[in-house]
């Protein structure tokens, strides 16, 4: 009877341990949320582009979860990704990418702007305002 016990205590720590591994998915949130919104005063919902990344560098520009080089990355952009501008913490804007079209009408400013694609934050040395 005591294998069977070994077995059960095997089976209830690996149940116990197996929601361990979904941590880095939840890791991939945004530390500092991206906030949405139209402004004309702010130039938010603005489409952008990355622009000026060397081939001969890391070849890409790091999506994070917060505005500065300290947080999480969550992702990787290259040169002639587009990408919507919303919000602004000094050198660092916060994105959301993946998303085909969005309604940045000057008749409806300071209103939410809600996207289903990915957001974060990138800075915005790479960043080349297209349109907004």
């Amino acid at each position: 009877m005591r294998p069977i016990l070994q077995c059960l205590s095997f089976a209830c720590l690996f149940a116990a341990l197996a929601p361990l591994t979904l941590m880095p998915a939840l890791s991939q949130a945004l530390d500092v949320p991206v906030m949405e919104r139209a402004n004309e005063d702010l130039d938010t919902c603005a489409l952008g582009q990355v622009a000026g990344l060397k081939v001969d560098g890391d070849g890409f520009l790091a999506v994070r979860s917060g505005p500065d080089s300290g947080h999480a990355k969550l992702d990787e952009l290259s040169n002639g990704d587009r990408v919507w501008l919303f919000d602004r913490q000094g050198e660092w804007i916060g994105i959301a990418y993946g998303v085909e079209e969005l309604s940045c009408s000057p008749v409806e400013t300071d209103r939410e702007v809600k996207t289903d694609g990915k957001k974060g934050w990138v800075h915005e040395k790479w960043i080349e305002v297209l349109a907004g």
